[in-house]
Parts: C-alpha cells; structure tokens; sequence
C-alpha cells in the first residue's frame, strides 16, 4: 500500500496533465461545432484505459525499487541490491554504488588514521616511562642533583612531546600551513644551537655550509620540524666520537637542494625503501630501542604536503644523506 500512495504522489502530476490534455482536446472539438457526446465518452474511457494501463505497467517495472526505499535498510548490503529495472533507477544505483565505494574509502582512511594516532600513543607513551624514570632515580640519588642528566631527559621529554603534537597536527595541514620566503641559514643555525647538548653529549660535530642568502618558499614551523628529525637522528645514529654532522645547501637547476649528511651506522639496503613507512623501526631502531618510527614518516607526510620532495641515500657503515629538495625562484 505505502508503495502505491509514494508512486501516486510521484505520478501526481503526470496525472494531472494527462486530465488537462483531455478536457483541451474536447474543448478544442466543441468549438469546432462536434456536437457528438458518444464520441466524446469513448475519447476520455479510451483514454484513461490507455492511462491507467500505463501507469499500471510503470508501477509494476518500479514496484521493486520503491519496496526496496520504503524499507529501512538493516545493513549496507540491503542498499546495493541489484533490482531496479528502469534507466532512472539503475543510474540512481549505479550512483548508489559509487557513493558507497566514496564512502569506504573515507572509512578506511578514518580507520588508519585513528588507528595509527592510537598506535603512536601506545608507543609514545611507552618510550616516555624510561626518561620520567631515570629522573624519578636521579631525584632517589643522595647528594648534589646532576643537572645535566636531568636536562638530557628533559630534552628527550619535550622532543617526543613535539612529535606527539606535530602528528596530531598533521591531519590539519592545511589550515595550519603558511608558506614564506625562509632564509635557511639562520634556521639551521638556530637548530643546531637547540640541539647543542645533544652534539655534545655524543661528541658530534656539526658543519654549515649554507650562503646567508640561500631562501626558499616553505612553511617555517614545519620545515623546522622536519630538519630537527634529520639532525636528532643523524647524531642518534652516529656511535663513534669525533664525527660530523655536514649540512650544506647548494642550487641545482631551478631547485635549492638541502643536505644533511651525516657519519653514523647508515640505514642497510633492506631498510632503505621502508624508512618512511609509519612505526618502521628497522634494524637501527631495534638496536637503540628508542625509535619510534614516526619521525621520518613525519618528515615524508610534510614534505609531501609541502611540494618538497625528499630523498634519502644511504651506506652502512659510512653514513646517510637527506636531501630536500626546495623550489628556487
């Protein structure tokens, strides 16, 4: 019943002009002087048999589809049944289908995403407990505080504290990005004054090669970011006293090319093309067992979203060289 009352009020006005264009018809006979009332009594029977005969046939081809929409779906597959059988209803389908496919796609990227966000805690979360724990020991020690030990976790704090931040971030780029003419010399510099303590502490070198008029169009809260993931892990990387830590800048074409090269372990061959894959610890990060994975999944996310692109080379043993490659006006 509720499907015939649904096709009435869709067919409602083909109905109504199907009754106007009788009574015109008749009107336009009367006035031409046909005066035959029989005639005119087969005209309307004939025409509403021919009418409701149509209808008739209509409601059946759609009778199947309005059940379908008048029945609240109880799952997704109740929607993509295949039953209409008229052209308008099979586009609405078709339409139907490819909504639905829109929408797995966002439900599956909403998935990843909260699940990496839920993955990344978990990790994050873990890894804080050593530095709150060493401090809670340095706090037990009897006698003078060390404040640099206290300082040296403190910095481990803040640094996973902006990683967490940054990946929270990451989901509104676009609202948080701003992109400026950025002078990378002074940057890199103030970095390197940032991570003093952390070259310091691993007896790493750093070297700026880097023209005072080198500028590139970039964000530079986020450029910073990344470039302070590619200095902590270069220098977390690098075991040995007395190495270097060179980062250098040079003009390519219409490109100004970033390099941060380091001497540490370097990334083996097998690591390489995965680096960048969030929560990748690779064989590296398993010997330190501090790596999260996440920082050069970051560095990549960013770059990505910046039109930076970014490329890591890299040898065991003798080191790893990441370049971003800038747009040079």
């Amino acid at each position: 019943m509720e499907s015939i009352k649904l096709f009435v009020k869709d067919h409602f006005g083909y109905i109504f002009f199907d009754i106007l264009l009788v009574l015109f018809i008749l009107l336009i006979y009367r006035l031409d002087g046909f005066r035959n009332m029989d005639t005119a009594i087969y005209s309307i029977i004939i025409s509403l048999v021919l009418t409701v005969t149509f209808l008739c046939a209509r409601y059946i081809m759609r009778q199947s589809f309005y059940k379908k929409v008048l029945q609240l779906p109880k799952k997704m597959e109740d929607v993509l049944q295949h039953n209409a059988k008229t052209p308008e209803h099979i586009a609405t389908e078709t339409y139907i289908h490819e909504l639905y496919k829109i929408y797995q796609l966002e439900a599956q990227a909403l998935y990843a995403q909260q699940n990496r966000h839920l993955q990344f805690m978990n990790q994050w979360v873990h890894q804080m407990k050593t530095p709150i724990s060493v401090l809670e020991l340095l706090l037990q020690e009897d006698g003078e505080l060390d404040k640099v030990s206290v300082q040296e976790e403190v910095d481990r704090l803040k640094h996973g504290l902006e990683t967490v931040l940054m990946n929270a971030r990451l989901d509104t780029f676009e609202e948080d990005m701003k992109i400026e003419q950025v002078a990378l010399r002074p940057l890199v510099s103030s970095l390197v004054n940032e991570n003093k303590r952390l070259f310091i502490t691993n007896h790493v070198y750093p070297n700026i090669d880097i023209a005072e008029d080198c500028i590139v169009p970039t964000d530079p809260k986020w450029i910073k970011f990344i470039i302070g993931q590619f200095i902590t892990n270069a220098v977390k990387y690098t075991f040995e006293d007395g190495k270097k830590l060179y980062l250098s800048a040079t003009i390519k074409d219409s490109q100004i090319i970033l390099t941060i090269r380091d001497e540490g372990i370097g990334i083996p061959p097998s690591d390489l093309k995965r680096v960048t894959k969030a929560f990748f610890t690779g064989e590296n990060g398993r010997k330190t067992g501090e790596s999260t994975g996440m920082g050069l999944y970051l560095a990549k996310e960013v770059c990505d979203k910046l039109g930076h692109q970014l490329k890591i080379d890299s040898e065991v043993g003798r080191g790893t060289s990441i370049l971003v490659y800038f747009q040079h006006s």
